[in-house]
């Protein structure tokens, strides 16, 4: 079967378990992984978000992965994170194509 759900990272799953056995209540699963419900939030959205890609075929996104980590493990806030990602694609979208390198004017 090759169900979306089926292809997500393990933890994704784990926690998607534990919402379902806690009938949705995020402040029970905060309280079951030890963590407050805003971190409880944040991975939440995180898997939705793997979800969608998943379903609409779009490839993970290493920066916005590993900010997502270091926001759960209160290494950089939430509005820092989305900066450096909004500072990362618009870089990534702003610098010159192959055509524009020292060839046709």
């Amino acid at each position: 079967m090759n169900h979306p759900l089926g292809r997500l990272p393990k933890e994704d799953l784990d926690l998607i378990v534990e919402l379902v056995l806690r009938s949705g209540s995020l402040k029970d699963l905060a309280t079951a992984y030890g963590v407050s419900y805003p971190t409880i939030r944040l991975r939440l959205d995180r898997v939705i978000e793997r979800l969608r890609g998943v379903i609409e075929g779009r490839p993970r996104d290493p920066l916005s992965e590993l900010l997502a980590s270091m926001v759960e493990r209160g290494e950089v806030t939430a509005s820092a994170a989305r900066s450096i990602r909004e500072v990362a694609r618009a870089a990534a979208n702003s610098s010159p194509g192959p055509a524009s390198e020292g060839g046709a004017r």
